[in-house]
């Protein structure tokens, strides 16, 4: 049971969900919600109230661009893709509290939390899949 407790703990110490995220987006809390993919991925669609940072330019950027007192939850596509932990990586070096967003982007958009894409807000769509719909 201790290895049990061990590991699920300190998984949720570095990682959280987006139904976690918008709870904590609508509460106020202080953190910078961080997508790290590319320009084209992030004009497509993207988190709102998330900052653009690709993960490749963490190392270049973050210092000027996110204050290191304020926890870091970053995100790429979907659980199929390692970008989020590549980013989790470079902020962790730089000494940045940080956690991913398991589900990524796509379990962002699927559970219907508010999406944007280069042209302004996107409608909300809920997948029954991941997401209770409420009519």
């Amino acid at each position: 049971m201790t290895d049990a407790l061990t590991y699920f703990t300190t998984k949720l110490q570095h990682e959280t969900d987006a139904s976690d995220v918008f709870d904590a987006q609508r509460a106020g809390d202080d953190f910078a919600l961080v997508d790290v993919r590319s320009s084209d991925a992030w004009a497509q669609g993207h988190a709102i109230g998330a900052i653009h940072l690709p993960y490749r330019e963490i190392a270049a950027r973050a210092a000027a661009e996110i204050d290191r007192d304020v926890d870091v939850v970053v995100y790429c596509w979907s659980p199929g893709c390692n970008g989020g932990t590549r980013a989790a990586i470079e902020f962790a070096k730089l000494g940045y509290r940080v956690r991913e967003m398991i589900g990524g982007y796509e379990y962002w958009a699927r559970e219907g939390y508010p999406v944007a894409n280069a042209h302004g807000p996107l409608p909300r769509i809920y997948d029954p899949l991941v997401a209770l719909v409420r009519s």
